[in-house]
């Protein structure tokens, strides 16, 4: 691989300097790249979030492929991203110097067509504590409870295809974040049904040790003996490995995690992981090392993303190697439908295949891995397999988690479709006209709202752009995330 950082003895940049927009120009490699390739820099990070660092840039990417390296890709926006009348005219905007209330509109039309929240998010996965409603909170799930730390709201770099792209670019009215970990204390107190806490983002490692203290230490109180696990989502251990080896708290991050789990939780790390490349680092390695030497388990997880992991023989070589490191893989997600999805997504039947090809190249160690899976409204979704049953082809589905526990493990099906994406795509097999949580989603949600729900056999004819808010123009309650 060629890199910019060509001397294998160079030092790895101990200082974290990431780079922006404004700031790209600086970076030596902004020289290689081609003005087109500049130019979706410059009109696409007005919409979605750019940000990447030194060294991501030196370390990962080959600028010899660029732009077809993935990590190229992972981190930096490409024209396709938009559709193309939409790009052409928010660069006419941008590079011609129009006034920002102009390309704030245009920004705001094409973000609010993206889908900023899916799978009811805002509408649906807020608690309540005292009929005040936590926007720093998720609880879709009744095991587990997302927490979004207002100082863990960015990353050390951002990915294009982030699901969570509405926390960093300003849509305020659609971003978590919980000043201090009070109102978490107070909800958990409540809900003993609740063992798990994730802490997610944006990315909680950017935070100083002492700063996640803050939001940690109140969760290893008596009081919380229910609480047996504590996440925290991070992409830090391949974007920046250097937050559990040599930043100047470092030592300190692996004490905090040590006293975590001597305080008698569970601290697992959900590593995200896109692309072998990530794990090959040294510095890497080690980070994974560190973790797992102070007690804290770390888990593999990632999104099945087309230009990016679409290689069997990737996924094999990230699990088996996590495996040797001490890691477990636990996830392959399905690219979700937000965002930039029409350039990153992936039928589902690739998704099965890749997945199942990957499997059948790891051992029994590294198969403790999920997927590919579906985090859609009503639950997480596993397509298990593409089958032929009574003369009909079909995906074979579970729910792997749900928002009702009954659907947890119950087998469902859904018509074959080689161009679907999304569990919205989809239709039941065998002439059903509903899958067999619909009817007890949309009697919920009649219950609630007083009125029609439109569920995903009338979605799926309709194909109609993704209604704000879950609510669709004339009135309806929208379940699952389209009108």
């Amino acid at each position: 691989m060629s890199l910019v950082n060509n001397d294998a003895n160079a030092p790895l940049p101990s200082k974290f300097k990431p780079y922006t927009r404004q700031t790209i120009h600086q970076a030596p490699q902004w020289a290689r790249m081609s003005e087109e390739l500049r130019e979706a820099v410059l009109v696409i990070s007005h919409v979605l979030p750019f940000r990447t660092n030194e060294y991501v840039m030196n370390e990962l990417i080959d600028w010899d492929n660029i732009p077809d390296d993935p990590i190229y890709r992972l981190t930096f926006p490409h024209r396709d991203m938009l559709a193309a009348d939409e790009y052409a005219l928010l660069r006419d905007l941008v590079l011609s110097g129009a006034d920002e209330q102009a390309i704030n509109k245009e920004v705001m039309q094409i973000r609010m067509r993206m889908n900023p929240h899916p799978a009811g998010q805002m509408t649906h996965n807020v608690p309540m504590l005292d009929g005040v409603p936590l926007r720093g909170l998720q609880h879709k799930y009744k095991q587990t409870v997302l927490f979004f730390p207002s100082a863990g709201q960015t990353c050390h770099a951002y990915c294009t295809f982030c699901f969570r792209w509405p926390q960093f670019v300003g849509m305020d009215d659609l971003k978590f974040d919980a000043k201090e970990s009070s109102e978490l204390v107070a909800y958990l107190k409540q809900h003993h049904e609740v063992t798990d806490v994730l802490i997610t983002g944006g990315d909680p490692l950017i935070m100083s040790t002492r700063a996640l203290a803050g939001y940690l230490e109140p969760l290893l109180v008596p009081e919380l003996s229910h609480i047996q696990n504590i996440r925290i989502g991070t992409k830090s251990v391949s974007y920046w490995p250097q937050r559990f080896v040599t930043d100047k708290d470092a030592d300190d991050l692996i004490r905090l995690f040590e006293k975590v789990v001597a305080a008698g939780k569970n601290l697992a790390i959900m590593g995200h992981y896109n692309h072998p490349v990530e794990l090959r680092q040294e510095i890497a390695q080690k980070a994974v090392k560190r973790i797992v030497g102070s007690g804290a388990t770390l888990r593999m997880q990632a999104p099945l993303i087309r230009h990016i992991n679409e290689d069997p023989k990737g996924w094999a070589e990230l699990w088996t190697t996590g495996v040797r490191l001490g890691a477990i893989p636990y996830y392959m997600f399905v690219e979700r439908d937000t965002g930039p999805k029409n350039y990153f997504a992936l039928p589902l039947a690739k998704a099965y295949e890749t997945f199942q090809a990957a499997y059948q190249l790891v051992s029994g160690l590294s198969r403790t891995v999920r997927g590919p899976s579906m985090s859609a409204f009503p639950g997480k979704v596993a397509v298990d397999g593409i089958v032929t049953i009574g003369g009909e082809k079909v995906f074979a589905l579970q729910f792997l988690q749900a928002r009702n526990p009954d659907w947890v493990r119950k087998p469902f099906y859904a018509k074959f479709d080689p161009e679907a994406t999304w569990l919205d795509d989809l239709v039941p097999a065998f002439g059903e006209k509903r899958f067999f949580f619909e009817t007890e989603q949309d009697e919920v949600e009649e219950h609630k709202h007083g009125h029609k729900v439109v569920h995903m056999l009338e979605r799926h004819d309709a194909r109609i752009a993704p209604a704000v808010a879950h609510g669709a123009p004339d009135g309806r309650t929208v379940v699952g995330g389209r009108a």
